[in-house]
């Protein structure tokens, strides 16, 4: 699961309340096709039948856990430990054979010893700084296990050291590897095609709803994250509690996002894309989901300690619980609060379980890469077969170099050294993982770590591990360029993220943290301010291709230019689009305004406790309108104080998932749609404000301009808010 949206809730509603301004792949002009193994010329759609579901067989129970000893190096139970494996797929073209200046070629493996070493520094260093409570890590080069270790602890009370062949951790999003594996094994099978609708292969209640698209969402549009939907998370993707745990059908109807964008159009990436193709799976196969992917990938690759199963208690219409020998293992998850790990309760996606359900060790790990990089096939037995192998190396689009796309569900990593990898990141709210293969090395990389703070450790981990033997080092930071220094005004301005929801309240919060503010140093360095924290960049190649490269790494940023200016750009991974937010759009401008209304309903209360008696003259018409705004004055100060108050509740990311919207953000949205109809009338009122003259019955001239600016100030404020989705009260 990727980084919770609401990561950066609290400096972002901070950052609104205190008036100042916070802080991808652009769309081909057709849909792109799926570049594996597709038919010459499309077949129509309506001459496809929906399958018939597989009766479901009778499975065998899994074999019991087996313990197995906690070695740092040492090779895993029944994993190869010779030479390369035979059979695997073919490094792809254009990838480096050797670096100049590395450590090591390409064709040399990594001295387990030195590896060790180096993890050991790096791990312990984060843990210490970014308290982090475990980490539980494996690298397999060549069919072995070159390195398979267990940091820190699992539990605090009593402590419990992490075990790499025992202990599970939450890998989120890297879960939906295993439901593209699933999915491929059936179009290998030709039970389902890659352009077909994915609504053939859907049960009628959860099929996709047209909202009004002429194109079918096709089922290679899930696996490159192209369907379309608004991203909604808040209030469902995690639960705290087993009881709000529904089956994946229900949720899939009970939460269904609307499409915002036709289908093929932009990568945006979507956990209900994910969930939607294990429910095609589970249908076509008649199998439930958790059933299958334990009788086709995890039993047969020996994997007896990763499940998509939860603990929870038994639960009729609900896949069976994990097994008691499992629970047992599994990691708690930690936040740091005050100086100290806090421990927290189990983080429930068994309602999207083909998003993100599945608890995994390091060791189960191990052999899932080593199964990856040899084509599927683990010591005689193979989980999919060649078509699926070449579907895993190849991108579903062309994108910009360095710019990292899919390939059929799988992310696509550029590496130092030029190097290119395969694999997926996965974050629940606690636990953090990354998995990246690099077929060139035949080398698998596998990291998770069970705290809140642990993303950064997690995302960084591959890329150090191979900078460190296979890249050439490099001197940082890059240099600016006076060129962009000169034309800083067509790349800076807030950039808004494809992935969010686009309506409702989620809609206005996610607006606030999907953004990111892009700036120019003086000395020429591009600046991006958000959710990530700041990071500088500097061109690659002429400033008019927008083309930028970290200062620190090698990651990039590629914008699309449209006379002379930047419209929108892609990260180095391209699941998500950053586009140019119009101004209404800009966190200043909502800033500024909620200062001013702010201002104003202080000053509209003041007032009426400091006015002489000469002021208190007015006719019906201006007494009428008066009672109107010091309704409203209370209203706006009642609204922005509870979204300050919920602002600082904001600190423990968990409770604004499991509870959004919750009481305060309603309320909150609720003043504020009464606040702003009431303006409607304070409006109408306007003109008769000003002809009563200057008469003995009347406002003074400097009342009644100043009960016209507040006006005005309320109105900008209201309809702004508007269009940010903030006076939704009902929509959560």
């Amino acid at each position: 699961m990727k980084r919770s949206i609401v990561q950066a809730a609290v400096a972002s509603v901070a950052m609104l309340l205190a008036a100042s301004a916070a802080t991808a792949q652009d769309p081909p002009s057709a849909p792109a096709a799926p570049a594996v193994d597709l038919p010459d010329a499309p077949v129509p759609y309506t001459k496809i039948r929906p399958p018939r579901p597989r009766p479901a067989a009778k499975a065998a129970p899994r074999p019991a856990a087996a313990a197995s000893a906690n070695a740092a190096a040492a090779p895993a139970a029944g994993l190869p430990t010779g030479p390369a494996v035979a059979g695997a797929v073919p490094v792809l073209a254009g990838q480096p054979t050797n670096v100049a200046g590395a450590r090591l070629s390409a064709g040399q493996p990594l001295p387990a010893a030195e590896l060790e070493a180096f993890v050991d520094g790096m791990v312990k260093d984060a843990m210490a700084r970014e308290h982090i409570a475990g980490v539980t890590v494996s690298v397999v080069q060549n069919g072995q296990v070159v390195l398979k270790k267990g940091y820190g602890f699992a539990d605090l009370a009593p402590r419990k050291p992490v075990d790499p062949d025992r202990t599970l951790f939450r890998v989120g999003s890297i879960s939906k590897t295993f439901t593209w594996i699933a999915l491929m094994k059936e179009v290998e099978a030709g039970r389902v095609r890659l352009d077909a609708p994915v609504n053939l292969y859907l049960p009628e209640k959860v099929r996709v709803r047209d909202d009004g698209y002429q194109r079918d969402v096709a089922v290679w549009n899930l696996m490159d994250h192209s369907p379309g939907f608004e991203d909604r998370a808040l209030g469902h993707l995690f639960e705290n509690d087993a009881d709000r745990v529904r089956p994946l059908d229900l949720y899939l109807r009970q939460e269904r996002p609307g499409r915002v964008f036709a289908p093929g159009v932009v990568s945006s990436y979507s956990n209900y894309g994910a969930a939607l193709a294990g429910q095609a799976v589970s249908y076509v196969t008649g199998k439930p989901f958790e059933r299958l992917v334990e009788d086709e990938i995890f039993t047969p690759l020996g994997m007896n300690r990763t499940t998509f199963r939860e603990p929870r208690p038994l639960k009729r219409g609900l896949p069976e619980p994990m097994p008691a020998a499992l629970a047992a293992d599994v990691s708690d998850g930690y936040r740091w609060v005050n100086g100290g790990f806090e421990r927290r309760g189990f983080e429930y996606i068994g309602q999207i379980a083909p998003a993100g359900s599945v608890s995994s060790t390091a060791g189960d790990m191990a052999r899932y890469m080593i199964t990856l990089l040899n084509g599927g096939q683990l010591n005689g037995v193979s989980i999919y077969g060649p078509r699926a192998a070449k579907a895993f190396r190849t991108p579903l689009r062309p994108t910009a170099q360095g710019i990292n796309g899919w390939a059929h569900g799988f992310m696509i990593y550029d590496l130092p050294g030029g190097y290119r990898g395969f694999g997926h990141g996965g974050d629940t709210i606690f636990f953090h993982s990354n998995l990246v293969t690099i077929p060139a090395l035949n080398l698998g990389i596998f990291i998770s770590t069970n705290t809140e703070t642990g993303a950064q450790l997690a995302g960084r981990f591959p890329d150090r591990v191979v900078r460190e033997f296979y890249a050439a080092p490099h001197t940082f930071p890059r240099a600016g360029s006076p060129e962009l220094a000169r034309d800083a005004g067509a790349f800076t301005g807030y950039y808004l993220g494809t992935r969010r929801a686009y309506g409702g309240l989620e809609g206005f919060v996610g607006a606030l943290i999907s953004g990111v503010k892009v700036g120019v140093t003086p000395e020429g360095r591009l600046t991006t301010s958000g959710e990530a924290g700041v990071r500088t960049w500097v061109p690659e190649g002429p400033l008019s291709a927008g083309r930028f490269v970290a200062t620190d790494g090698d990651q990039r940023l590629a914008f699309n230019m449209r006379d002379g200016k930047a419209v929108s750009y892609i990260p180095s991974f391209g699941g998500v689009r950053m586009e140019r937010a119009p101004f209404w759009r800009q966190p200043g401008l909502l800033a500024l305004l909620a200062g001013l209304t702010a201002a104003a309903a202080v000053a509209t209360l003041v007032g009426i406790f400091l006015r002489n008696r000469r002021e208190f003259r007015e006719n019906a018409v201006q007494s009428r309108a008066a009672l109107v705004q010091n309704i409203q004055a209370g209203l706006w100060l009642v609204s922005l104080a509870l979204l300050g108050v919920w602002a600082t509740k904001t600190a423990d990311i968990s409770q604004i998932i499991y509870r959004w919207p919750g009481a305060l953000m309603i309320t909150a949205s609720a003043c504020a749609l009464v606040a702003a109809a009431l303006t409607l009338a304070t409006l109408v009122a306007v003109p008769a404000i000003w002809r009563g003259g200057r008469r003995v019955d009347s406002w003074t001239p400097l009342r009644k301009l100043l009960f016209t600016i507040t006006v005005l100030i309320y109105s900008a404020f209201s309809v702004v808010l508007g269009l940010w989705g903030a006076l939704s009260p009902w929509s959560g």
